[in-house]
């Protein structure tokens, strides 16, 4: 029985079942109309269901969320009849080279009328209803879930993947004979499933299968937060097509992308951002678990830039007069909240002089040098990982473009871009290995609501970095490149603890940032000082003067990470307008950074960051993880349960957490008294037996505990002191014996 999600007005819900399928390469083939304000195309999805190996027995039953009881209502397609051909006027010319979907053909007009709520318009197809009853009345269709709000969508097929010329290779039989629902969804398995040393061919025959023609249309239905699909007779995610074509576009009201105008008055747009992440953008799954890669084309008129998240650095394809494309592709799985795209009149900046020694830091790798596969050292899902390729473990600077309006050109030469190739040497310095093979910048327009963000292979700056002197643009420029490894490369599995990400990156500010001006080591601690004492100011302002509940780094607490049974969840106060302006979880989890730096001494905590990137990249990860991996030192470890002893309360599950995490009962004599301590101040019966083991077997420093057990007039302690008396009294030092007996008796 799946959970019911009750989010509260300013909650996020992430609707999609990544509990039973899972997206695990995106398609997108999308238009830029200024005029209109909207995104228009189609986006191909291929998945790999979490149960393909083992058919559920029964139905598989799903709730159809919707905010009524009422059942939900699907637009149902006339029956096909005949294979549906693809509507693209150009694809039989489409060329792939660098995996690019050249050409746009005829659009899908239907529900242009402005009536696309209405999923009988909006559909472009038979207007007929199907009825999802969610009662026990027999076996059930399989039903998709994906995150969605905010966009038209018009139609949903099948995709024919079996249609695309060489797929063969992928059935072990020479020619295809028959085509069935599981050809094509083995077909899609085992082109998901390619190893990464063959990513440019399974990039290729995505790229062809994304132009296959349809093989019948589903039935859909758009609620507040979700796009719902099924097939007929499809009743387990396994029997679910595993292609499907989405032909949508984005309302100009959407909530994920701004469309606007730049610092020289030419119209914009792009990603901002937003709470509701790329949802409406395009249909999704949300969750972070939902790592996938994807490949995008985006046709725009020619005079117009498109920055994408991407491996490559596109170069536009002309189309037909007035008219190109862009095409970008990620081969490293990431949450679809990550992708980035903007689209405007930016200009390219370049710097006046670039030495031979330049050149040769900041150099893409060859193809030869770029192709290679990481075997059974990295802990994250296959894919080209360049912590395993040595040409880029050694790349200090990888290879970046800088992007602007015409009119903050001379801004961004005299300011930006000298600090772009220091600040990349200062990180790669600090961490090691870049997570992403280049990078580009861009300065957005002045509506931008941060000084800056971060996504794979791109950083949006605000125009106010470019003012006064070049500390605001460096520091900045410095947090949001170390987000690739922190946010990036690694990300938080429950957003609620953005911390992970906004922590470090804070905290790593500073140093890349002394790094990068060459500072001697008494100028850095002086400038990381003074900024340590004003983040203390904001962080006490912050503290007065926000609800107490949105100030925790864990709201969810034990239940940080849980997910219902379909994998659908919420992110607590992901909708409050008041989030978007808060610095508490920056401003905390630097402040425990710095602690533990301080604690442990630069070289041995720095160690532990690069050892912690390397065994964590590609990952999402919990609170719980940096706790594990902090292999705190006996004295250490006494010293923090000192601090811990002064508290007032601490939660039982505070207790539980920290004995597991360091192993406490395990410890030396010196922590594990330290321990007991504890467990005796804060009643933790649970760990009892933690203190009758000292008491039995380190006689030479448990004389005081006996007295702490007494003196708590706690019966259940007491027994405790005195079942252990009468255990050891006729071992014990007779002093000791006699000091006891006094105390208890």
């Amino acid at each position: 029985m799946d959970v019911k999600l009750e989010p509260s007005w300013d909650d996020l819900p992430l609707m999609a079942n990544t509990s039973h399928i899972l997206v695990k390469h995106y398609v997108l083939d999308l238009d830029v109309d200024f005029e209109s304000q909207i995104f228009e195309g189609t986006i191909v999805l291929f998945f790999e269901s979490r149960n393909r190996l083992e058919k559920q027995s029964g139905s598989t039953k799903e709730t159809c969320r919707s905010e009524s009881n009422e059942a939900c209502r699907f637009s149902t397609p006339e029956p096909c009849h005949s294979p549906v051909t693809d509507t693209r006027t150009s694809s039989s010319k489409t060329g792939y080279n660098d995996f690019a979907i050249c050409g746009k053909g005829e659009k899908d007009t239907s529900g242009k009328d402005g009536n696309h709520d209405n999923p009988e318009q909006a559909s472009g197809i038979s207007s007929s209803k199907y009825c999802c009853d969610t009662g026990n009345h027999g076996s059930e269709d399989f039903l998709l879930v994906l995150d969605c709000c905010d966009l038209s969508v018009f139609k949903v097929e099948e995709v024919d993947v079996a249609a695309v010329p060489g797929i063969e290779t992928f059935t072990g039989s020479p020619q295809i004979t028959f085509v069935s629902e599981e050809l094509r969804n083995q077909i899609v398995h085992e082109l998901v499933t390619l190893p990464a040393d063959r990513w440019r061919e399974q990039f290729d025959y995505y790229a062809h299968c994304s132009q296959a023609p349809g093989c019948g249309e589903l039935l859909f239905d758009t609620d507040t937060w979700s796009l719902q699909i099924r097939k007929t007779g499809a009743q387990t995610a396994t029997d679910f097509p595993h292609a499907i074509r989405i032909w949508y576009s984005t309302k100009p009201q959407g909530r994920s992308v701004t469309w606007t105008s730049d610092q020289s008055g030419r119209p914009c747009v792009y990603t901002m951002g937003s709470p509701v992440n790329n949802r409406a953008l395009f249909p999704c799954q949300e969750p972070p678990v939902a790592m996938s890669t994807w490949q995008a084309t985006v046709g725009a008129a020619a005079s117009f830039v498109v920055l994408m998240s991407g491996e490559n650095s596109a170069k536009p394809t002309q189309l037909r007069e007035g008219r190109a494309s862009w095409h970008y592709y990620v081969t490293m799985p990431m949450p679809a909240s990550t992708f980035t795209i903007a689209v405007g009149s930016w200009a390219e900046m370049k710097p006046e002089i670039c030495s031979s020694e330049d050149l040769a830091a900041e150099r893409s790798l060859t193809p030869s040098e770029a192709d290679f596969r990481c075997v059974g050292i990295c802990g994250h899902m296959e894919y080209p990982c360049r912590f395993q390729n040595p040409s880029a473990t050694t790349q200090e600077v990888i290879p970046h473009r800088v992007f602007a309006p015409v009119c903050l050109q001379g801004a961004c030469q005299e300011t930006l871009l000298p600090l772009v190739r220091p600040c990349l040497s200062a990180a790669h310095s600090v961490l090691g290995t870049h997570p992403f093979s280049r990078l580009d910048i861009l300065i957005v327009p002045a509506n931008f609501p941060s000084l800056g963000m971060a996504s794979p292979h791109i950083i949006f700056l605000s125009q106010s970095v470019l003012i006064g002197m070049n500390h605001l643009c460096g520091t900045r420029l410095c947090h949001e490149i170390a987000h690739a490894w922190f946010g990036l490369a690694i990300g938080a599995r429950d957003w609620t603890e953005e911390w992970l990400s906004e922590g470090f990156a804070t905290h790593l500010e500073d140093v890349f940032w002394a790094k990068a001006q060459q500072l001697a080591p008494h100028e850095a601690w002086e400038q990381q000082e003074l900024k340590a004492d004003l983040r203390w100011r904001c962080l006490q302002d912050e503290v007065r003067n926000y609800p107490e509940e949105m100030q925790v780094l864990r709201p969810n607490k034990e239940k940080t990470g849980h997910v219902s049974d379909s994998g659908s969840s919420v992110i607590k106060h992901g909708l409050n307008p008041e989030k978007v302006f808060m610095q508490v979880h920056y401003l905390k989890g630097y402040f425990l950074l710095r602690f533990l730096a301080q604690r442990l001494g630069d070289d041995t905590y720095f160690a532990f960051l690069r050892k912690f990137v390397h065994t964590f990249h590609g990952q999402l990860i919990l609170s719980q993880v940096i706790y594990a991996s902090s292999q705190l030192l006996p004295d250490q470890l006494v010293l923090l349960l000192e601090h811990l002893l002064e508290q007032k309360t601490l939660n039982p599950r505070t207790l539980q957490s920290l004995k597991r995490t360091y192993q406490l009962s395990q410890q030396d004599a010196e922590v594990r008294h330290r321990w007991c301590e504890l467990i005796v101040k804060h009643k933790y019966t649970k760990a009892y037996k933690d203190v009758e083991r000292f008491l039995q077997e380190d006689q030479a420093m448990g004389i005081y505990l006996y007295g702490e057990l007494m003196v708590s007039e706690d019966a259940r302690q007491q027994q405790v002191a005195r079942r252990c008396f009468e255990l050891t009294k006729e071992q014990m030092d007779r002093s000791s014996a006699q000091v006891v007996a006094e105390m208890l008796f």
